[in-house]
């Protein structure tokens, strides 16, 4: 058998959450060029703003302006900057205390070198060119009395509350994959659908798992299925949302392949949405050759045979 596969595996989203009343006024706040805290039972200022007091847990809501100068309290040195972060060269990380505030909060200070920063050394906000991103809003500190710290304009002081962020999440890893796994992605790629059964149980699993997890013992028989089968469950799409490939409504079904034990989620496509039902017989539909990889995304969806639909029972133990 060929080395395992492996290759990078790039996940990213965009996620949107509401804020509360004290992020929303820190997020409104910086958006308009200013910065505020919460002043707690104990009489500290708090920055960011946070949502209740710990110490007694209570609800804040005296907020505070805070200025957009402050002290680096600590710091140290980034000298190869990763991908999002927010300068694409040397730069520092400090907790910067800003005045009117007794908790630091931290941020990049954009110094040309880790000579160029010291502990006590006074820096200010440096706004970034689009605002109303929350925290994103401040680009960087940088050293006080540098003329890019400059107040923000008036245009960038109105408007509504700000009240929802959208953040981008990216996570990329370089992913390896199991001998078993190596084989069905290379099946994968000659248009095959291969499982591997249980010796003890004799349940077909695909994608294969090296062990049978009923029964704990190596699943070491290959077996190639057909690319038809039944659908068990399924779920019809109707919300649209950022990155939709498909328009709604469309199908998410699982999958049960004729000679396998479990099911897995592909697309079905090839009638009305509100036509897909449990027991559909279902044929995969696959991309033109020259566009197959390493992927079950070989096969564009499933659709249906037009076959009568399988009796229940004949499924019901995979639901």
């Amino acid at each position: 058998m060929s080395e395992p596969l492996s290759a990078p595996l790039n996940i990213g989203f965009d996620y949107t959450r509401s804020l509360g009343t004290a992020h929303s006024r820190f997020a409104t706040a910086l958006r308009d060029g200013g910065i505020v805290g919460v002043r707690g039972s104990d009489g500290r200022v708090h920055v960011p703003p946070v949502e209740y007091d710990p110490d007694t847990a209570a609800p804040l809501d005296d907020f505070v302006e805070v200025g957009t100068q402050g002290t680096v309290v600590s710091w140290t040195w980034m000298p190869n900057p990763l991908a999002g972060q927010p300068l694409d060269r040397p730069f520092a990380w400090a907790l910067v205390r800003l005045d009117g505030a007794d908790t630091p909060m931290l941020n990049a200070v954009d110094v040309p070198g880790p000579e160029a920063i010291s502990t006590g050394m006074r820096v200010q906000v440096r706004w970034a060119a689009e605002r109303g991103n929350g925290i994103r809003d401040i680009a960087c500190f940088e050293p006080a009395g540098a003329p890019s710290g400059a107040a923000p304009t008036a245009a960038a002081t109105t408007g509504d509350p700000v009240t929802m962020l959208t953040t981008p999440v990216h996570l990329e890893y370089t992913h390896s994959a199991s001998p078993e796994e190596s084989r069905y992605l290379e099946g994968l790629i000659e248009g095959r659908l291969l499982g591997q059964r249980c010796p003890a149980c004799s349940k077909v699993y695909i994608p294969p798992r090296g062990a049978c997890p009923t029964d704990g013992v190596p699943t070491v028989e290959e077996v190639e299925l057909p690319d038809t089968g039944i659908v068990t469950t399924f779920c019809i799409v109707n919300v649209p949302f950022l990155g939709q490939r498909i328009k709604p409504p469309y199908v998410g079904a699982y999958i049960l392949l004729d000679g396998a034990d479990i099911a897995f989620l592909h697309l079905v496509l090839g009638c009305e949405a509100d036509q897909v039902r449990m027991g559909m017989r279902v044929k995969a539909s696959w991309k033109p050759r020259e566009e197959w990889r390493h992927t079950l995304e070989n096969i564009d969806h499933f659709e249906p045979t037009g076959e009568p639909d399988a009796p229940f029972e004949t499924y019901a133990h995979h639901l």
